[in-house]
């Protein structure tokens, strides 16, 4: 799932304090999940608002309400913006993006987009993917060194590596993680295939992808 989290009040409140009615629009799906953009924390966020902006003075109408999915235009055309000045979306990245290109008032995001991760426990996730637009999970045995490496290197580990961990100090080296997977499988002569640099440019190169398009080219 898409990980998320709620930008601090204070990022918040000065993006929507010119205007006069704002819409809080939450996401049930990934954000909701993530405990950031679910009906009960669309309620919250607006009343947190509504003493932020009168404390500054402000007087703001805000409104709350949840679709779906913000990433799908089906969903939007559910929403009754007309009587609101701005959208405050409480959705990923993408949802921000498609609410803007569909409606004709400013949309801001109430929420920062992390990674696309795994589900560890209550309110606990693992950055799994980067979305690099090259999976070499095979190769790497489920184990996503452009995520989980600091460096992103597709080739380690590095020399800061000490007893496994990073030299960040703040989690283990991905590269002895794969290398001990990879032994764990009956793979570790894997662990000596050198990977290509990584290409970006199948991130990148287009902002629209047609998966229609059986070929896989734009």
């Amino acid at each position: 799932m898409i990980v998320v989290r709620q930008k601090p009040i204070s990022e918040i409140v000065p993006m929507v304090t010119h205007h006069e009615r704002v819409l809080l629009v939450g996401c049930n799906t990934c954000a909701a999940v993530a405990l950031a953009g679910g009906e009960k924390e669309v309620e919250t966020l607006a009343e947190l608002l509504r003493l932020a902006t009168s404390r500054r003075g402000s007087t703001v109408d805000f409104g709350a309400g949840v679709l779906q999915r913000q990433c799908e235009p089906e969903f939007i055309e559910q929403l009754e913006s007309g009587h609101w000045d701005a959208i405050l979306s409480l959705g990923c990245g993408a949802g921000v993006a498609l609410l803007a290109s569909q409606l004709d008032i400013p949309v801001y995001p109430a929420l920062d987009t992390l990674f696309i991760g795994s589900a560890q426990g209550l309110a606990s996730w693992q950055a799994e993917c980067s979305a690099c637009g090259k999976c070499v999970l095979g190769k790497t045995a489920g184990i996503c060194p452009v995520t989980r490496c600091a460096k992103g290197i597709m080739n380690g580990p590095c020399g800061g590596v000490s007893d496994g961990t990073c030299e960040l100090g703040d989690r283990d080296c991905a590269w002895v993680l794969i290398y001990d997977r990879l032994a764990e499988l009956g793979h570790p002569d894997a662990f000596a295939e050198t990977n290509p640099p990584k290409d970006h440019s199948v991130r990148t190169n287009s902002p629209v992808w047609d998966m229609t398009d059986t070929d896989g080219e734009q």
